[in-house]
């Protein structure tokens, strides 16, 4: 197992380098910047619609997350497929470094450029629809995001385990995007959903990150409404990498005996 220090640098790398190659793909950026302000838009006026102006901002943030959620989950499918298209899958996953820690920096790249989501649609909602930025805690909501950005990766980590498996990943990918982000609460309150939803919700970080989110933007004046999300969001973020190191050697084995690593 290699060190603390060589996974940091290793992640550093892999995610500065899929940054980088991701911010010059015409899809990558078509998508990153189109779908955001679209969700925004549709969000700011359905909530303008049913007249309730002070939640305004929270729109145009959810709208902020669905689009990094949108990216982690597409991006993390979509950049392990490239690599089986590209014929270097089946390279990284007889490499020395455990797959994890090559897939770990794929799946924080993607929230990475998600996080663009957020700025792109808050501003958004203030330059054409007068969405005032009237943040409850603006310090925390800078840290808020980072840290659902953070969690949204781990949880993406254990979803490329299964990519790595399938050679079609957006069979997975497409009847994941909506679901998740409504059982996370990410533009509606997930206490308006049947109640059987709830404990999924719950095993989701990405429902707390949101939390977390939407509580410094417009929640009351207690900071620990912000601060217990974070930790649960982390928590349980790093609970779904681990998952994700576990089922990894499982799937790596089935993928070799499927010979499902390669399109040939």
């Amino acid at each position: 197992m290699p060190s603390p220090a060589r996974v940091l640098r290793l992640t550093w790398a892999g995610v500065r380098t899929h940054v980088s190659y991701m911010s010059r793909s015409p899809l990558e950026i078509t998508f990153a910047v189109l779908v955001p302000l679209v969700h925004a838009t549709l969000a700011v006026h359905l909530f303008r619609a049913a007249d309730d102006p002070d939640r305004l901002l929270t729109a145009a943030v959810g709208a902020g997350l669905m689009g990094i959620w949108s990216s982690v989950l597409f991006g993390s499918g979509g950049a392990v497929q490239n690599q089986r298209w590209l014929g270097t899958l089946e390279t990284l996953v007889a490499s020395p470094t455990p797959l994890a820690l090559v897939l770990l920096p794929i799946t924080l790249a993607t929230a990475v450029i998600g996080t663009y989501a957020m700025g792109a649609t808050v501003l958004w909602g203030a330059l054409l629809f007068d969405v005032p930025l009237d943040f409850a805690h603006p310090l925390l909501f800078l840290v808020a995001v980072p840290v659902c950005v953070l969690s949204l990766g781990m949880m993406g980590l254990l979803l490329a385990a299964t990519f790595v498996l399938l050679r079609n990943a957006n069979a997975l990918a497409n009847p994941l995007d909506a679901p998740v982000w409504l059982l996370s609460g990410m533009l509606v309150p997930v206490t308006v959903l049947p109640q059987w939803t709830l404990p999924v919700s719950w095993a989701l970080p990405t429902t707390w990150g949101a939390r977390a989110v939407h509580a410094a933007t417009s929640g009351g004046a207690d900071r620990a409404e912000v601060l217990v999300p974070m930790a649960a969001a982390l928590a349980l973020g790093a609970l779904y990498a681990l998952l994700a190191v576990l089922v990894l050697g499982r799937v790596e084995r089935r993928a070799r005996a499927a010979a499902t690593l390669s399109l040939a």
